[in-house]
């Protein structure tokens, strides 16, 4: 694949070059650390895997990491899985974040919007003192390093309060969204073995309260290791027996006591989505996120003490601790706690203009559904403080690129990144000193010597390959909790190609250095030998207004065959009638692969998501083999079960 002859659709002007944090560190490290001069990004991601240690170390020193014991070495163990980073160091992620206290404690840390859309700041010393406050009564609780401290909240400032509080006192963070029922939290908390557990006693979405006193107790009765549990009264009530008061642990004026920890100190737990099993309980280090995000959101996202960061998002979702990251550099980073769409679809711009975010951060369904609905953001809103738009979830369409374009602002960096929970970051995507190509992630990230290879293991450029990242990452999971041989996480990252991690994504690295995403690896469709990822089909069919979504499987039958269905939910008024189906035929043969024309349009009452808002599609495929429901997904990790009965009795019926 290439663009080489293609125009940019953005392409950052020479001030906005040498502005950025990440032109300006390229030449402190090539003045201390050998880094190239010149060559711009492209020389200095060379340099970032080839010199990873040189690398790293300039990480630590240009963001002034804290490092209360100093390191014996950058990396002792470049092994994959295993790495060693930083032995011997000692610090803490909650000291880091809470930084800007010291120097700007009036400033705003937190911008707090609901529904009624209207932000409420926290200030850097009010965080400060809450956190202090909180982590000493954590110690009183008995919280020891190392012990593990849940959530099960909104994105609200409490939450961020908590995680700080945990991670000052060297305990383990976890948290799930309250939409989460109690089985999901359940399959989740109970491998962790909590022993605070933070929850509210309700939320409220959409307009409406969602009482959730009856989940939490089911929650406590099935967590015996609680010592304790602190209400927080988002719907005003009183704590149930036995509990704590939030406002009661947070009322003192105690400056926060951080625990020194060794780098590889755990910091939380995040969870994959369990579709097929038990969710895998990701454990990532104080040390490892904390270098990671700083270059992630220092460099890549380019932000700082003057910037407003506003990522849509849940607790139960790792771009959650990436947005609460945001703190470490200094910005003012903005908690929406609400549907993405009340009153309507356009809320989410409006909440950027209301805060007036320069780094807004939200999925690709959003963009595409924006587009559908005929919003339009510049007309309707005062977007001038935004410089950045940044998509992830899945891949953005080539049409949601335009559209950006076209409706918010034409000087827009569009930041389409992919990375996954599995490392809390991002393996590809946004730069600000690189030209934007539809349809494309800008590069991969700095010390991510990330790569496209094929079956036997040899690189490629300008072809479908696996994700595969050839050297360790520092945020890479440290271990599986519950995996005491280590097994799970072999298996999961590094069976097929021994020592290199392979993600699960289908990729094409261009000739130019960006980066395509074409969906799950996992759920290829591979038509006479012919891949494609499910990404490329979704992008060309729901581009078509009669389809809101749709969900397609590659099917190997037991006579050899291979069936290929496209499910679609259909628009509201639209018909699947022959005339669409032919439509939707021509669309995908023109546009992508006569091949990949599906043997059957199917319509369905909806498309499955994880929790998160994934489509479901290998456990669909399973349902479609004849797997029952029960062994085919995790029931707690399904946004709508009742959905995959449809697909559960499709496959009834065609062994009929």
């Amino acid at each position: 694949m290439t663009s080489a002859h293609t125009e940019p659709l953005w392409q950052p002007d020479e001030e906005r070059v040498a502005a950025a944090a990440v032109t300006r560190f390229q030449s402190w490290a090539a003045e201390r650390h050998g880094a190239p001069a010149e060559g711009g990004y492209p020389a200095l991601h060379r340099w970032s895997v080839e010199e990873l240690e040189s690398f790293w170390q300039a990480v630590t020193e240009w963001f002034d990491i804290r490092f209360s014991t100093p390191y014996e070495r950058v990396l002792g163990d470049r092994s994959m899985p295993g790495a060693q980073w930083f032995p011997g160091a000692t610090l803490n992620y909650a000291e880091h974040a809470l930084r800007a206290a010291v120097e700007r404690p009036h400033d705003t840390a937190l911008l707090h919007v609901d529904e009624t859309h209207e932000p409420r700041p926290i200030t850097w010393a009010e965080l400060r003192r809450q956190v202090g406050s909180l982590a000493a009564e954590l110690r009183s609780l008995g919280v020891r390093p190392g012990d593990r401290v849940s959530g099960y909240l909104p994105n609200i400032p409490e939450a961020v309060t908590a995680l700080l509080a945990t991670a000052a006192v060297g305990a383990v963070w976890t948290s799930c969204a309250p939409d989460f029922g109690a089985r999901s939290v359940l399959d989740r908390f109970q491998q962790v073995e909590p022993v605070v557990l933070f929850a509210v006693d309700g939320y409220r979405y959409g307009g409406k309260e969602h009482d959730r006193r009856d989940t939490v107790a089911e929650l406590r009765a099935e967590l015996p290791t609680l010592r304790a549990v602190v209400h927080i009264p988002l719907l005003g009530t009183e704590p149930p027996e036995g509990a704590l008061a939030w406002a009661d642990l947070t009322s003192a004026d105690v400056a926060p006591v951080f625990e020194q920890v060794d780098f590889s100190h755990p910091l939380w737990v995040l969870y994959s989505s369990g579709t097929t099993g038990l969710p895998k309980a990701i454990v990532q280090s104080q040390g490892g996120i904390l270098v990671e995000h700083f270059k992630q959101l220092g460099l890549h996202c380019d932000l700082g003490s003057e910037d407003v960061f506003f990522w849509y998002t849940s607790t139960g979702w790792m771009m959650w601790n990436f947005l609460v990251s945001g703190l470490l550099t200094g910005t003012t980073v903005v908690l929406y706690d609400g549907s993405p769409g009340h009153p309507d679809t356009a809320a989410q711009w409006r909440i950027a203009e209301r805060t007036r975010a320069t780094l807004y951060g939200t999925s690709a369904a959003y963009v595409m559904a924006c587009a559908k609905a005929d919003v339009h953001p510049a007309r309707d809103f005062d977007l001038s403080a935004i410089g950045c738009v940044a998509t992830t979830g899945s891949p953005l369409p080539p049409d949601g690129f335009r559209w950006l374009h076209d409706e918010v602002r034409e000087d827009l960096w569009i930041a389409s990144v992919s990375g996954g929970t599995d490392v809390c970051s991002c393996f590809a995507g946004a730069v600000p000193t690189l030209p934007v190509h539809i349809g494309e992630l800008q590069a991969a990230g700095l010390g991510t010597d990330l790569q496209s290879w094929d079956s036997s293991g040899k690189p490629l450029t300008g072809e479908v390959g696996e994700l595969v990242v050839t050297n360790p990452m520092p945020s890479m999971p440290i271990y599986f909790w519950n995996d005491p041989d280590g097994s799970r996480y072999r298996d999961s990252y590094f069976e097929m190609f021994p020592g290199v991690w392979r993600h699960g994504d289908w990729i094409t690295i261009t000739d130019h250095g960006s980066v395509v995403i074409h969906g799950r690896s996992d759920s290829t469709l591979n038509r006479q030998g012919v891949r494609m990822g499910s990404a490329d089909i979704y992008e060309a069919v729901e581009r078509l207004p009669e389809v809101r979504e749709s969900l397609v499987i590659g099917l190997e039958e037991p006579d050899g065959g291979y069936w290929m269905p496209l499910f679609v939910h259909l628009a509201e008024g639209a018909t699947l009638d022959e005339e669409l189906i032919n439509l939707i035929k021509r669309t995908i043969r023109s546009e992508l692969s006569p091949r990949h024309v599906p043997d059957d349009i199917i319509e369905v009452p909806g498309v499955p998501h994880t929790l998160t808002g994934k489509r479901i599609e290998v456990p669909v495929k399973r349902l479609l083999q004849g797997t029952p429901l029960s062994k085919a997904v995790n029931p707690g990790s399904v946004d709508n079960l009742d959905l995959l009965h449809f697909y559960e009795n499709l496959a009834r019926t065609r062994r009929a």
